[in-house]
């Protein structure tokens, strides 16, 4: 199976120099460095320009005055590289996003910030990103949505402290600590013979249907899940299955365990409790959709890995 390079958040070739976290004095160096770069990060939405992402200088004055320090991310090309969470800023109201919308497309400016540069849904603006970026930013935005849900310690339930560059949470009366959580979600090609399965949840935009997908549980193995996953959304049981490729999705903090399923029965089940929706796809069929020619279904979004696993299937790379 060849590497997509659409497939947004992955190989992005950044050294992230963990062992350089917990030293606070070498932190403050890279931080005055001239040539590092921090990304302001609000409510969980990178700045952006027209041609991707839009890093400033650690010293930019919107960085002035906050509370809690720089995330570092890693090096790159002798670059550090740091997130800043500016939440805390206030937008006009007419400048809010819209929460309800399944991709948001409003753009926040900053005063303080060239109006030209804009904070944007890093879901809708991954296909501008280049690797080294996509990679960073997933990070950041999956490290501080931990950060925002994590603020008190899961055993006392006192304040925890931020460690490690953002990296760790320590507990100031239990001392214990606690680490990012990351969330494996199994992304299932299902196929039976030329067909592959497609599903669609309630509330997706029209003729929008993608692979379907669940959460792994406690104690349960990925091709487990798989089989689980699939028999409760559509009644259909698999067999064989192997894995293909991942995915981080910083949504809020998952991993994309991409695999492939061999399907044992072929009669559809919807739970709609699930999903709305579910239906066999023909290869032929599968090439009017990425011709944008299918009466019922869109093409799959460029940057997740769904789209990814259905086109090297078209392409017969994955059997």
């Amino acid at each position: 199976m060849q590497r997509d390079a659409y497939l947004a958040f992955t190989n992005g070739g950044i050294d992230r120099t963990a062992h350089l976290r917990a030293d606070d004095d070498a932190l403050r160096l890279l931080l005055d460095a001239p040539k590092s770069r921090s990304m302001p990060i609000w409510r969980g939405r990178p700045l952006m320009s027209a041609h991707g992402a839009a890093w400033l200088s650690p010293a930019h004055p919107v960085f002035d005055g906050l509370l809690v320090g720089p995330l570092f991310l890693g090096m790159s090309e002798g670059c550090a590289f740091f997130a800043h969470d500016i939440s805390g800023w206030e937008p006009p109201i007419e400048m809010l996003p819209d929460m309800g919308a399944f991709l948001d497309a409003t753009a926040q400016t900053h005063p303080l910030i060239d109006p030209s540069l804009a904070f944007c849904d890093l879901r809708s603006a991954m296909a501008l990103l280049s690797p080294r970026d996509a990679e960073l930013l997933a990070t950041a935005k999956a490290l501080f949505g931990w950060q925002d849900s994590h603020r008190f310690c899961a055993r006392c339930g006192q304040p925890s402290a931020l460690t490690l560059g953002g990296w760790q949470r320590e507990c100031g009366s239990c001392k214990a600590v606690h680490f990012p959580r990351t969330d494996p979600v199994v992304i299932m090609l299902i196929t039976h013979g030329n067909r592959v399965l497609v599903g669609r949840s309630a509330g997706w935009p029209e003729g929008m249907y993608s692979l379907l997908a669940g959460f792994v549980e406690p104690g349960e193995t990925i091709e487990a899940a798989v089989r689980r996953e699939t028999l409760e959304e559509t009644g259909i049981k698999v067999g064989p299955v192997r894995y293909l490729s991942s995915q981080p999705w910083p949504f809020p903090s998952s991993l994309m365990i991409g695999c492939v399923g061999t399907a044992l029965t072929t009669e559809i089940t919807v739970d709609p409790v699930e999903i709305e929706d579910a239906f066999w796809l023909t290869r032929e069929e599968m090439a009017d959709v990425a011709a944008g020619q299918h009466p019922r279904m869109r093409p799959p979004r460029r940057g997740a890995i769904a789209g990814h696993l259905l086109r090297e299937w078209l392409a017969g790379r994955v059997v």
